[in-house]
C-alpha cells in the first residue's frame, strides 16, 4: 500500500504539473511513498507527452507510475483536474483508498460564463461513481470556492483550501542589487490568451513600450505581440520552455501579472514562484485573498510608477522581497502540506531514505535524532551533520533542520529535511529572529519528538532558549574547532547549556589558537569528519568519464560559495595560468552560491554534491580552506594549493592553510593578488611536486571520524524514558 496516490492527466504543461511535483517532493522529504495514476483528459491532445516535471519525478525515483492494468492501494487518493471527468472514462481507474480528496484546481467557469469549463454537477456525479460518495471536495483557493458555490450552492466543500505549495529553498536566489542599469519587469507562464489583458492599451500600460525599462516574457509573449500588432523594441520575448522558470526569474527585477478580466485565476502559481525567488510581484487587487500583504497591488496603469518608486528605493525593495519570502515559506512551504496530510492521518515517516512503500519492512525505530544546522557562508555545518547522519544505525531515524540555502541538497541526499529561514534571509532584528528561531525549534520538537537534538551552530539566543525549554531531550553541540583567535569566547559560555559537546577532529589542531582549545577537555573528540569515505570515491577513469574530461591533466577550482569574499577575481588568472601549462579546467560552483561562477573560455563549470566523489579525476586542486574541502583534499591525498578565505568571522582558514603548508601536505597562498599565486601554481604543476604532496598526505593521513560521531550520538542515553515512551 502506498501512502499517497495522485490521479491526474500528467500531460498538463502548467500549474497542475508543477503543483503535483511540489507535493510529491514534499512527500518524499517526509519518506512517504507516492504512486501516480495517469488518466487522460478528453481536453488534451492525444500525442502530448508527460510534463517534464512529471518525467523528472519518475526518472529520479521519488514517485512510481501505476500501470493501466495494475490495481492501486493507497492510504490517501488525491485527484486533480476536474475536467478529466467531463466525459465517462474509457478505462475507470482501479484505485482503492482509505480517503479520497478531489482537489478543485480549476473553477467551473469564469466571470462571463460560470459553466464555461465544466458542469460541476456532472463531474461530481462521475467522481462519486468512480470513488464513492465520501470524497472530500477541496477548492484550491477562495476564488475557486466562490465559483463552485455560484453553480452548486449545495456542494459540500472542505473547510480549508487545498492550496499550492512550494519549496522556497529550491527557488530562492539571494540577489545582490538589480539585474542591470534599467528596471527589468517580466512574467512567465503557458501560452493562453486569457492570461493577458484583453485590451491592448492595458497590455502596454502593464508592460510599457518605454526605453527607460526592459520587459522580458517567458511563454505566451506571442499572444501579446499579436494583440499589439508589433513587438516593442524594449521587449524580449522567450518561447515557453526555452528557459527554466527558476533561471528566468533571476533575469528580472519585478514580476508583473495581469490577465483577461473574465478569467478567474485558480491560484496564481507563477506569482508564488516569483515570491519564492526573491522577485517583488505587482498584481491586481483580486489576488489579495491569496497573497495578503506579500504582494504589491495596483492596476495596469499604476505599474510604471510603482516600478520606478521601488527601483529608486533599494531598502524598500529588499523589505518587499523579505516579506514575500517569509510569507511564501510560512503559508505555502512544504511543512503546510505535511500538516494537512497529518490531519488526514498520514504522518512523516522520519526516515533517512525516500524510497519504499508503507508496506516495506525494516528495523524498528529505536531513536529519533533532530540535527539543526546554521546557515554559514558555505556548506560546512550542514555537510558535517549529513556526514554523521548517513552513518547512524538503521534503527535511528533522522530529521535535518537547516538555515542553509542547501536544504534541497539534504533532501536530495535522502533526508527528511526542514528549512528554517535564516536571519539574513528574513532581514530581522536579533530579538525578533531569536523568537522565531525558538518557535521553529519548538515546533520541530513537537512534530518529530526527537530523543536527541544535535546542533551545528553557535548557540544563538533562540537555540539556548529552546534547549532550556526542553530538558526532557538530550542536547548536543557539534562544535567545530579552529576558531579565530580572540573571537567567540562568549559562545563557549553560552554553550554550557548543552548536555554534551561533540568536537569534530581538526588536522591543523596543533595550530589552533581559538577559544575552544581551553574547553577541549569537556568535549567528546573524534577524527576529522568528511562526507564520504575514501572507498566511496569514483576511480579516476569513471570520474573523468562522468565529467566529460579527456586525457590531458585536469585541475579543479573549488573556492567556496562566494557568499563572503569575492571568489571571482583570482579565477581568471588561475585558469589562464594552468591552461598555459596544458591543464583542462573544471570550476566547482557551490550549490548555495549567490553569485554565479564567472564563465571562463575553455573551462567547464559543474554544480555537484558532493564534489569529493569526483576528486580522483583531478591531478591538482586550487581550493579554499574551509573545514570540509580542507580535510577532503588532505584525507584523499589530492595535490592542493589552498587559498584561505580571510573574510570569515569565526573559522580560521588562514591557520589551517599555514599548517598544511608547514607540514608539507599542501601549498598555500594567502594573498592571491600577489605574484605569489603564479609562483605556487608553477610549483604544483610539476609532477614531482604533486607526487611529494600526495606522499606526505598518505604519511599524515587520518581516519574519517563520521562513523565514530554517529555511534556516539546514537548511543547517548535519552533524558526521557526513551523513544516510544
Amino acid at each position: 500500500m502506498y501512502d499517497v496516490a495522485i490521479l491526474s492527466d500528467f500531460r498538463y504543461p502548467g500549474g497542475t504539473s508543477a503543483s503535483i511535483a511540489a507535493e510529491v517532493h514534499a512527500q518524499a522529504e517526509a519518506a512517504l511513498s507516492t504512486v501516480l495514476v495517469h488518466v487522460p483528459s478528453p481536453h488534451q491532445p492525444r500525442a502530448l507527452p508527460f510534463s517534464p516535471r512529471i518525467s523528472e519525478l519518475l526518472r529520479d525515483g521519488v514517485a512510481t507510475l501505476a500501470r493501466d492494468d495494475e490495481p492501486v492501494s493507497a492510504r490517501l487518493l488525491l485527484v486533480r483536474q476536474p475536467r478529466i471527468f467531463t466525459e465517462d472514462l474509457a478505462l475507470p481507474p482501479r484505485v482503492r483508498a482509505e480517503r479520497t480528496v478531489m482537489v478543485i484546481n480549476q473553477p467551473p467557469g469564469d466571470a462571463g460564463n460560470p459553466y464555461r469549463y465544466y458542469d460541476f454537477a456532472a463531474v461530481r456525479e462521475r467522481v462519486h461513481r468512480y470513488f464513492g460518495p465520501d470524497v472530500q471536495w477541496a477548492p484550491i483557493s477562495s476564488q475557486v470556492r466562490d465559483q463552485v458555490r455560484q453553480v452548486a450552492p449545495d456542494a459540500r466543500l472542505a473547510d480549508g483550501d487545498w492550496h499550492e505549495i512550494i519549496d522556497v529553498a529550491h527557488w530562492w536566489r539571494d540577489r545582490d542589487g538589480f539585474v542591470g542599469d534599467l528596471p527589468v519587469i517580466g512574467r512567465h507562464g503557458r501560452a493562453d490568451a486569457v492570461k493577458w489583458p484583453r485590451d491592448p492599451d492595458e497590455i502596454l500600460q502593464a508592460y510599457p513600450d518605454d526605453d527607460a525599462l526592459r520587459v522580458r516574457v517567458l511563454g505566451g509573449g506571442e499572444i501579446a505581440v499579436k494583440a499589439l500588432g508589433h513587438t516593442p523594441a524594449n521587449w524580449d520575448v522567450v518561447r515557453f520552455g526555452k528557459e527554466a522558470p527558476e533561471e528566468f526569474l533571476r533575469t528580472i527585477d519585478f514580476f508583473v501579472y495581469f490577465h483577461d478580466p473574465d478569467l478567474v485565476e485558480a491560484f496564481g502559481r507563477t506569482i508564488l514562484e516569483a515570491m519564492a525567488s526573491g522577485v517583488p510581484v505587482i498584481i491586481g487587487a483580486h489576488f489579495r485573498p491569496t497573497f495578503a500583504d506579500a504582494a504589491l497591488y495596483t492596476t495596469p496603469a499604476g505599474v510604471p510608477a510603482l516600478v520606478r518608486e521601488l527601483y529608486a528605493d533599494p531598502a524598500r525593495y529588499r523589505a518587499v522581497v523579505s516579506r514575500a519570502r517569509e510569507f511564501a515559506e510560512r503559508r505555502y512551504g512544504h511543512q503546510s502540506h505535511l500538516t494537512r496530510l497529518a490531519e488526514l492521518g498520514i504522518r512523516p515517516r522520519i526516515s533517512g531514505g525516500t524510497s519504499g512503500t508503507s508496506g516495506s519492512s525494516g528495523p524498528a525505530v529505536r531513536r529519533r535524532v533532530l540535527m539543526v544546522s546554521d546557515n554559514g557562508a558555505g556548506m560546512g555545518h550542514l555537510s558535517r551533520l549529513m556526514a554523521i547522519a548517513r552513518r547512524f544505525p538503521a534503527d535511528t531515524a533522522t530529521v535535518i533542520a537547516t538555515q542553509s540555502y542547501a536544504a534541497s541538497v539534504a533532501h536530495q541526499e535522502g533526508f527528511l529535511t526542514e528549512y528554517i529561514p535564516s536571519r539574513k534571509v528574513l532581514d530581522f532584528a536579533k530579538p525578533r529572529w531569536s523568537a522565531l528561531l525558538r518557535d521553529r525549534i519548538d515546533h520541530l520538537v513537537a512534530l518529530h519528538e526527537p530523543d536527541v537534538v544535535a546542533v551545528d551552530s553557535v548557540p544563538h539566543p533562540g537555540i539556548v532558549e529552546a534547549v532550556q525549554a526542553h530538558p526532557e531531550i538530550t542536547w548536543v553541540w557539534v562544535r567545530r574547532a579552529m576558531w579565530q583567535r580572540g573571537v567567540g569566547a562568549e559562545w563557549i559560555t553560552e554553550g554550557k547549556v548543552f548536555d554534551h559537546v561533540l568536537e569534530p577532529g581538526e588536522f591543523a589542531g596543533a595550530a589552533d589558537l581559538g577559544p575552544t582549545v581551553a574547553d577541549r577537555a569537556n568535549a567528546y573528540q573524534v577524527g576529522p569528519i568528511t562526507f564520504l569515505d575514501e572507498s566511496e570515491l569514483l576511480d579516476a577513469a569513471a570520474a573523468r568519464a562522468e565529467l566529460g574530461l579527456d586525457d590531458r591533466p585536469a585541475a579543479l577550482l573549488q573556492l567556496g560559495a562566494g557568499n563572503i569574499n569575492d571568489i571571482a577575481s583570482p579565477v581568471g588568472r588561475i585558469c589562464r595560468h594552468l591552461s598555459g601549462h596544458g591543464f583542462q579546467l573544471v570550476l566547482a560552483e557551490s550549490t548555495i552560491a549567490t553569485t554565479p561562477m564567472p564563465r571562463i573560455p575553455g573551462a567547464k563549470v559543474v554544480k555537484l554534491y558532493p564534489v569529493s566523489r569526483y576528486l580522483r579525476a583531478f591531478d591538482l586542486t586550487v581550493s579554499a580552506a574551509g573545514y570540509n574541502s580542507f580535510h577532503e583534499q588532505i584525507g584523499f591525498g589530492i595535490p592542493t594549493v589552498f587559498l584561505p578565505n580571510t573574510a570569515t568571522k569565526l573559522d580560521d582558514q588562514v591557520g589551517r592553510a599555514r599548517f598544511a603548508a608547514a607540514t608539507g601536505v599542501a601549498l598555500s597562498v594567502e594573498n592571491p593578488a600577489l605574484v605569489e599565486l603564479e609562483e605556487a601554481l608553477d610549483r604544483v604543476v610539476r609532477p614531482e611536486v604533486r607526487a611529494g604532496l600526495t606522499r606526505r598526505c598518505a604519511e599524515l593521513g587520518f581516519p574519517n571520524g563520521g562513523a565514530a560521531a554517529a555511534a556516539w550520538i546514537s548511543g547517548l542515553p535519552a533524558r526521557s524514558e526513551g523513544f516510544g515512551g
